[in-house]
Formats: structure tokens, C-alpha cells, sequence
């Protein structure tokens, strides 16, 4: 797959994990590798990073009850506007593929 295309469904989709509730790093990744096995480690987390950088996600950090202190990723109000026009645009993509005649 294309890599923008592919940075572009993993940002909606850690988007969408994150908007009914905060995850730390190590959780968020291990659900996305389930879904999408041949990412690295490295590109959720350094889409996470970015999509702090560009505010559509905040960090905070919280003692773990077992190890070390876990950042928890949550979704802005930014972000959440970012993700409902991910998901539109990805609509009309299908819609639009679809339409062609490939069967989805």
C-alpha cells in the first residue's frame, strides 16, 4: 500500500481508537499491529507524536500499577474534527470505488 495512504488510514484509525477513551502508547499499538500486522512499532508511535504535534491528541502521564509511568493518549476537540473529516473523505473514497464495480 502506498505509504501516504497508509499514514493517512493509520492516523484516522488511532484517531478512532481514542475517541471513546484515553490509551497509553504500548496498548494503542498492540490493537492497531492486530488489525494492520506489517506496521512497525515505530510508525504508531511516531504518528502519535505528530498527531500531538499538530494538537489532535494530548498526553498525559499516569504511574502504572506494575512498571514504569505510562503516557495515555486522548483525543482534542481538534482532533475529533480532524477525525470526522477523515472518515468523510475515506466515505466518499469507498462510495467512489465502489461505484466502479470493485466489490469491497
Amino acid at each position: 500500500m502506498d505509504t501516504q495512504m497508509k499514514k493517512g488510514i493509520l492516523e484516522m484509525c488511532i484517531l478512532f481508537k481514542l475517541k471513546d477513551e484515553p490509551l497509553y502508547g504500548y496498548e494503542l499499538m498492540k490493537s492497531i499491529r492486530k488489525i494492520f500486522p506489517d506496521v512497525y512499532e515505530g510508525s504508531v508511535y511516531t504518528i502519535l507524536r505528530r498527531l500531538k504535534a499538530t494538537g489532535f491528541t494530548s498526553v498525559t502521564q499516569e504511574k502504572s500499577p506494575a512498571g514504569p509511568t505510562r503516557k495515555y493518549y486522548s483525543i482534542t476537540p481538534s482532533g475529533l474534527e480532524y477525525l470526522k473529516q477523515s472518515i468523510e473523505e475515506w466515505r466518499t473514497v469507498v462510495q467512489g470505488v465502489v461505484s466502479l464495480g470493485i466489490k469491497i
